[in-house]
């Protein structure tokens, strides 16, 4: 790789550049491949909980169609108090199912039923149409309570402007008319005629705004100005366009809400149909009669044929809701139905519904009436009150209308928290393991390319350095031993030339056997002789090795040990041993030339009872604190190979850490004031 590197010309720039181009070709791909699994993640859960959206809405909507069918299945006579019973010959009356107390209903909401004759009059099946309610075996306090929900009931459809609040006398003429169209008809006037006659002809024909303004709640231009009021706009939350909802799924097909594509069942059914209605009319007061068996005696049966519309829905400026059907008699109109309370009935038909699915857990469920948003459901983990449509944030669900009267409600669902599914999790881990090995891998590859860039350099230096070392010396060696060839010294020179010689030589030699134990420590082929050796001895050759080197360079030195005797013992190899000492000494002497005091002190002492220290300090300059754990590295120098000024190769220290420990040994450096001291800890 180094030669490699070097042919390439790259340089640390260069490493970070390739690396980095690298780095990015592998995490790009990978990020994309993760993201397209996340989101392919996300629109699986998101489907997931599409469908039960879907479901959801469905179980709403067959709930909505129960509910919506029981009230079509009800005659027009369940709409009076008195019903008869089985044969109409037998005169057996009984009391509607719509007459009983409390409302029944299976429907939260239901405040009550209500019809309006032809005339425009108001009635209930709470109550009879005479005043003898003890007669009927209604006690004074239901009674009370019954007089109160049906003025209640006709409050709040006066109010909507859908019963009159007086009665008005109907005009005898337009009676009379209506009588002999129907006698002309054969009884019964054809529904054209009669749509026709309830135009108003006057202002006291207040009856036939009353039906007229039933025909006007399902219009459009009756919604479109209900829908810009004030008052409509008062039990709304805003439009449907003013929810904050997001469609991040819209380019997947599926996305769209699904829409039934045939009719159902309801609305099938719902059609105009005839049927034979038997209508008990009181002949007499029922105030004269004594008990509620004696008006069964005293009233006609009526058998008559009556036309019934399929029922509308619609939504009053009070904020009630309001299921009505118009029903022919005779020619003449009724329209009969229920008043529903909005929020009673949207919490017990969809709320209740919603908050019993894991979906309520993570979205919301908006109600929207003709595109205005009536109510907003929420989470139990995002449990909020909404005030307006604005407020409602997430990401669009699924969107489903009610079938038919109730198809301008709609239901809005929409996801606040999506969870990521099991596979996520799974993705999640392996995405983060892959970044950390690509990380780490990215990292070591770099760190390991630096150091072979550095390496690289420091064998160029080594090989700078140690042709310097090489060269220089062999020079004064040939020209000292030129000049005594040719006699030209005289004889008191002689002895300076042939010293100089001689300390060159044994300098060319300790660099030789640093080079051959660099050679032999590359190949991990470092053999040493270890064997026990006497402390005293080891002071011995340490002297004999280091004096004459330290004399010749001019500088003083101070050898201490008083350990002299044969009592303590190391595992050693004296030559290593010997080279380790050489090799310090010769680094006090280069780094501290030219310091002030010349002098190199060497000591040993016994630290504890199992080891004993060597030191070795100089009073140079020191070390710098930031290179201090850089000096035994292979080929390190503190300065500059251009322009340095001490002679070395670098590999000295680099050495003597591998011996000290291949000697079970330690090394430290220290920074003394002055100098350096480094310090070698052996085992006795």
């Amino acid at each position: 790789m180094r030669t490699d590197l070097n042919k390439l010309g790259i340089n640390k720039s260069r490493l970070r550049l390739l690396l980095g181009l690298f780095f990015l070709s592998l995490a790009i791909p990978m990020a994309i491949l993760i993201y397209q699994a996340f989101s392919q993640m996300k629109w699986e859960a998101f489907r997931q909980h599409q469908v039960l959206a879907e479901e959801l809405a469905s179980r709403i909507g067959n709930h909505v169609d129960q509910f919506i069918q029981s009230e079509e299945d009800r005659s027009f006579s369940e709409y009076s108090f008195l019903n008869v019973i089985g044969d109409a010959r037998t005169n057996v009356l009984q009391r509607s199912p719509l007459a009983s107390f409390p409302v029944p209903s299976n429907v939260p909401g239901v405040i009550g039923y209500f019809q309006i004759d032809d005339q425009g009059e108001f009635s209930t099946p709470l109550l009879p149409t005479t005043d003898a309610q003890k007669s009927y075996g209604i006690p004074e306090e239901e009674h009370q309570q019954r007089l109160a929900l049906r003025q209640q009931i006709q409050q709040i459809l006066s109010n909507n402007r859908l019963v009159k609040e007086a009665r008005p006398s109907r005009p005898l003429a337009l009676r009379e008319q209506s009588k002999d169209d129907s006698a002309l008809a054969g009884g019964a006037a054809s529904r054209s005629t009669m749509e026709t006659e309830m135009v108003p002809l006057a202002e006291d024909d207040s009856y036939v705004s009353v039906q007229a303004t039933f025909d006007e709640l399902k219009s459009l231009e009756t919604a479109k100005r209900k829908t810009e009021s004030e008052e409509r706009r008062a039990v709304t939350l805003g439009r449907v366009e003013e929810l904050q909802l997001r469609s991040q799924f819209d380019d997947k097909p599926a996305m769209a809400p699904q829409k039934k594509s045939t009719p159902s069942e309801l609305e099938q059914k719902r059609a105009i149909r005839k049927e034979q209605a038997i209508l008990p009319e009181p002949l007499v007061s029922a105030t004269s009669a004594s008990s509620f068996s004696d008006i069964q005696f005293s009233v006609r049966i009526t058998t008559f044929e009556s036309e019934i519309d399929p029922f509308d829905f619609s939504l009053l400026d009070s904020g009630h809701f309001v299921l009505f059907r118009k029903v022919w008699r005779d020619g003449e109109r009724y329209t009969q139905g229920l008043l529903l309370d909005q929020t009673s009935f949207l919490h017990g038909v969809v709320e209740s519904t919603f908050r019993e699915t894991q979906l309520s857990q993570m979205s919301n469920l908006a109600v929207a009436y003709q595109d205005e948003v009536v109510s907003v459901f929420s989470g139990p983990l995002h449990s909020v009150t909404y005030l307006r449509a604005a407020q409602l944030r997430g990401d669009l669900l699924y969107q489903a209308r009610l079938s038919a009267p109730l198809s301008d409600i709609q239901l809005i669902f929409s996801i606040t928290q999506l969870p990521n599914g099991p596979g996520a999790t799974v993705i999640m881990w392996a995405a983060l393991v892959l970044a950390v090995v690509l990380c780490s891998g990215f990292y070591l590859v770099y760190g390991a390319g630096v150091r072979q860039l550095e390496l690289a350099q420091q064998q160029q230096d080594f090989v700078s350095a140690v042709s310097h070392e090489l060269k220089t010396p062999l020079t004064s060696i040939r020209m000292y031993g030129e000049i005594l060839r040719q006699g030209w010294a005289d004889e008191a020179k002689k002895k300076t030339y042939y010293d100089y010689i001689h300390d060159e030589s044994e300098r060319l030699t300790r660099l030789i056997n640093n080079v051959l134990q660099l050679a032999r420590m590359t190949r991990n082929e470092i053999q040493l002789n270890i064997k026990p050796v006497a402390v005293g001895e080891l002071v011995d050759i340490i002297r004999s090795k280091v004096s004459s080197q330290l004399e010749h360079s001019g500088f003083n030195w101070d050898l201490q040990c008083d350990m002299n005797d044969g009592d303590y013992v190391l595992q050693v190899d004296p030559d290593a041993f010997s080279q380790i000492f050489i090799n310090l000494v010769d680094n006090a002497i280069k780094f501290s030339a030219k310091a002030e005091t010349k002098r190199v002190d060497i000591r040993c002492s016994r630290l504890t009872n199992s080891e004993i220290e060597f030191s070795v300090r100089d009073f140079g300059p020191g070390i710098a604190k930031d290179q201090m754990k850089k000096i035994f590295n292979l080929f390190y120098r503190t300065e500059n190979e251009l322009s340095r000024e001490t002679v070395g190769t670098g590999i000295g220290l680099a050495l003597v850490q591998q011996l000290v420990s291949k000697m079970n040994g330690r090394v430290d450096v220290l920074n003394r004031q002055p100098g350096t001291e480094f310090k070698m800890v052996f085992r006795i």
